[in-house]
C-alpha cells in the first residue's frame, strides 16, 4: 500500500506532542468540546487551540460548530492509514529478524557449550 511521506510526517509530527496525543486518547471515547478537551491542561486556551489546530492540519481530527461550541471528533482513516504505515515496517523487521534467525540456528547447534 502506498503511502504519502508528507501525510506521514505531518501525521506522527502531530502525534509527537504529548499534550496532543492525550487529546487523540479522550477523543477515542467520541466527540468532545474544546472546553472539554482543555480542562486537564494547564495552558491558555488560544495555547491550546494551536494544538487542535496541528491535529486538524494533520488530518487527525475534525471540528464542527454546533451553537456556541466547537465539538472535535477523531477521524479514525487518519489513525488506520498511520497504522498500516507502521505494520507494513514492522513486518519487513519481522521477517529480516526471523531470516536472521534462521541463519544462525545451525550455528548455534555447533558450537558446544561455553
Amino acid at each position: 500500500m502506498p503511502y504519502n511521506d508528507s501525510l506521514i510526517e505531518t501525521t506522527f509530527s502531530a502525534l509527537a506532542d504529548p499534550t496532543r496525543r492525550a487529546v487523540v486518547q479522550a477523543l477515542c471515547s467520541g466527540p468532545a468540546a474544546v472546553s472539554q478537551l482543555a480542562q486537564p491542561f494547564d495552558m491558555a486556551l488560544p495555547s491550546f487551540t494551536q494544538h487542535l489546530g496541528v491535529l486538524e492540519d494533520a488530518g487527525l481530527i475534525s471540528s464542527e460548530r454546533q451553537g456556541r461550541t466547537r465539538i472535535c471528533s477523531l477521524n479514525l482513516d487518519a489513525l488506520r492509514m498511520a497504522e498500516g504505515w507502521l505494520a507494513a515496517y514492522r513486518h519487513q523487521a519481522e521477517e529480516r529478524l526471523d531470516r536472521l534467525e534462521a541463519h544462525l540456528k545451525p550455528q548455534r547447534k555447533d558450537k558446544p557449550n561455553e
